[in-house]
């Protein structure tokens, strides 16, 4: 399984990284939105799934994935928001955006490794 994994914050892209990895997921990491799309278009493979944080400069997370979902070649692409938020009309609002699912940071390793294989399909 390949994963973006894009958050604004160091210590979380490391945290990510080190869950993921552990598992024998393959992560790439982006610092903010308008990074994670330049980072997409630039991967040979496009990832089973992307993890976005939605407070983050130049692009926040709703921006980023309203922005994937145009494009036709990464509709398909599962998206869970992974942000300390917690509103439901954030929720709503990532979900309007395209947004498959939420994960509160911080997060427990096990349910978000559990909740990339069961949106991906993938083990």
């Amino acid at each position: 399984m390949r994963v973006l994994a894009i958050d604004d914050s160091r210590t979380i892209r490391d945290m990510v990284r080190l869950t993921l990895e552990r598992e024998g997921i393959e992560t790439t990491l982006a610092e903010d939105g308008l990074h994670g799309i330049e980072v997409l278009d630039g991967l040979e493979k496009r990832p089973d799934a992307i993890l976005t944080d939605l407070n983050m400069p130049r692009l926040d997370g709703f921006g980023f994935i309203e922005r994937i979902r145009k494009q036709e070649k990464y509709s398909g692409i599962p998206i869970l928001v992974l942000t300390t938020e917690n509103a439901r009309e954030l929720k709503l609002r990532a979900r309007a955006a395209g947004a498959t699912g939420w994960i509160v940071k911080p997060f427990d390793p096990a349910r978000l490794v559990g909740a990339l294989r069961t949106v991906t399909g993938l083990t």
